[in-house]
């Protein structure tokens, strides 16, 4: 039933929309309506003039499609009602993945409550004992995935992550993205990494900070190594180096920039109230020399401020090249010339707020990564002059990747000319390229591979009180059987891409599977 009367609505309508001036006041005093009132019933049978002019669907079909909808909404819920619970072992996996995924135990619950009817959802106790029954498969089944993976983990990034002040020591496969260490405590000290190494025998190189417990670890795996090597008289000793992160480095380079930046702009609003005072003073008529004094001395500590920190940002594009693969003019970079470049950078930086920024750049182990990259560069192409043609090309392509409009045409023309220089004087240059190619795909400068694990772990760490080895064993488990969905990895998991071969890669599969039948098949490959 409506409300208003028609006529009313119509009425309100011509007063608007066709009224003179003065035509909706007399209207809202006739009826009784305020003016917003009248104003919207006229948007309202405006609004439905248009809708009636469309052609659209008239009263009785949608009454009709009403209650089709009514009608399939019921047997929906009635189907819903009726239907058979999903099978335990069902169960079983949802809860498992669900914690694998960083849900928590009352999480889990109150999504399974959505799908079973009232009252018949699983206890919390039984699905507690379902994910801790997979967090033990998954162990057990690590144990020897791990044990395969041994001899195609070559390179590791580490870090360390708190779980409520208690450290998680994370080791990660930069390449394939494997999450090959997890281990939760006892602590950070060189002994517990040393543990972590010894069970990756064939790590040639480690990239991390400059912790002092992961620097201890190294030198500890290190010597137990040439211990081993001794103790067996034909064994030759596997190296292990340990290269600075630059992530770290740089991060710290504009942490002490910010602070520079802030200081500078709390001087200068300390001046601004400075000159505002001076202003108040003269417009007060009292002796303003003291003040306008002050003024100037903190106009000057203000320009100082400034002049320091523009200063930094000159440091930093000059730490960011040197650290940088190429040169400015397109040359492949090299320790000397990264060295000399360091050195000038880190010649005007004065405080004690740089001094753990001097003694990372200084550090020898900064620089390692243009070590290995010329080392692996120089087997795969042994003539110099073609190593350096592979790799200005290599750079050209990539620079195109990052460029649009013009010069993304430029560089395309430039790539077409070196490729069809290289092909007259050499004709086998793309074998070389390809090899040239996958070395620097794969330079590892930094340890970002274990930070972006840590950004995961650190949202399952928002939700569970308390993670145990175990739920870490699982949680790895899962990390590295998902296949990736975006990106160069797309497409492929962790566990695919290290190149180790599984009976299957489907995680809930595998975690089924018993640990000796896994090994039993990988020992035949």
């Amino acid at each position: 039933m409506l409300s208003v009367a028609v006529n009313i609505w119509i009425g309100n309508a011509a007063a608007v929309l066709c009224g003179r001036w003065g035509a909706v006041t007399r209207r809202a005093r006739e009826i009784g309506y305020s003016r917003t009132a009248i104003y919207h019933h006229a948007q309202r049978v405006t609004q439905a003039v248009a809708h009636a002019q469309e052609g659209g669907g008239s009263s009785e079909a949608l009454r009709a499609e009403n209650a089709r909808l009514r009608a399939e909404n019921e047997a929906l819920w009635e189907a819903w009602v009726t239907a058979e619970p999903l099978p335990e072992s069902k169960q079983q996996e949802f809860a498992a993945t669900s914690s694998a995924m960083g849900l928590s135990l009352g999480q889990i619950i109150l999504l399974l409550a959505i799908v079973f009817p009232k009252g018949s959802s699983p206890s919390r106790a039984a699905v507690g004992r379902w994910v801790a029954q997979a967090s033990r498969q998954a162990g057990g089944l690590l144990a020897v995935l791990d044990q395969c993976c041994q001899r195609l983990v070559l390179v590791l990034c580490l870090d360390e992550i708190f779980l409520h002040r208690a450290p998680i020591l994370m080791a990660v496969e930069p390449y394939s993205m494997a999450w090959v260490a997890a281990q939760r405590g006892p602590d950070r000290s060189g002994e517990s990494w040393c543990q972590v190494l010894a069970r990756w025998p064939g790590v040639t190189r480690v990239v991390a900070d400059a912790g002092k417990g992961l620097e201890r670890g190294v030198k500890l795996a290190r010597e137990a190594r040439r211990t081993a090597a001794e103790d067996q008289e034909n064994a030759a000793t596997v190296p292990l180096q340990m290269g600075l992160d630059v992530f770290h480095t740089q991060r710290e380079l504009q942490r002490v920039v910010h602070s520079k930046w802030q200081r500078a702009e709390r001087q200068l609003e300390t001046a601004t109230v400075a000159d505002r005072k001076v202003a108040q003073s003269k417009q007060r008529g009292r002796d303003a020399r003291g003040v306008a004094q002050r003024a100037r001395t903190a106009w000057r500590k203000a320009e100082q401020y400034l002049d320091a920190a523009v200063q930094t940002e000159g440091v930093i594009k000059r730490v960011e090249m040197a650290l940088a693969l190429f040169r400015p003019d397109g040359g492949l970079n090299d320790r000397q010339w990264a060295q000399e470049q360091l050195c000038t950078a880190t010649k005007p930086l004065g405080g004690p707020e740089w001094n753990k920024v001097r003694r990372w750049l200084s550090d020898e182990r900064t620089l390692y990564y243009l070590d290995w990259l010329h080392e692996q560069l120089t087997a795969a192409v042994e003539d110099p002059q073609w190593r350096e043609a592979c790799t200005h090309v290599w750079h050209l392509r990539e620079a195109m990747t990052h460029t649009q409009g013009e010069p993304r045409a430029h560089l395309a023309q430039l790539v077409v000319m070196e490729q069809a220089l290289c092909q007259r004087l050499w004709p086998e240059w793309q074998q070389a390229y390809v090899r040239v190619e996958e070395i620097l795909d794969c330079v590892v400068r930094a340890s970002s591979a274990v930070e972006c694990v840590n950004r995961v772990v650190r949202m399952h760490q928002a939700r569970h009180r308390h993670v145990s080895q175990s739920l870490l064993d699982l949680k790895r488990l899962y990390w590295n059987c998902r296949p990736f969905r975006h990106g160069k990895r797309k497409g492929a998991c962790p566990y695919e891409l290290l190149g180790l071969k599984l009976p299957t890669y489907g995680w809930w599969t595998l975690l089924q599977m018993d640990p000796k039948e896994v090994e039993k098949k990988l020992s035949t490959q």
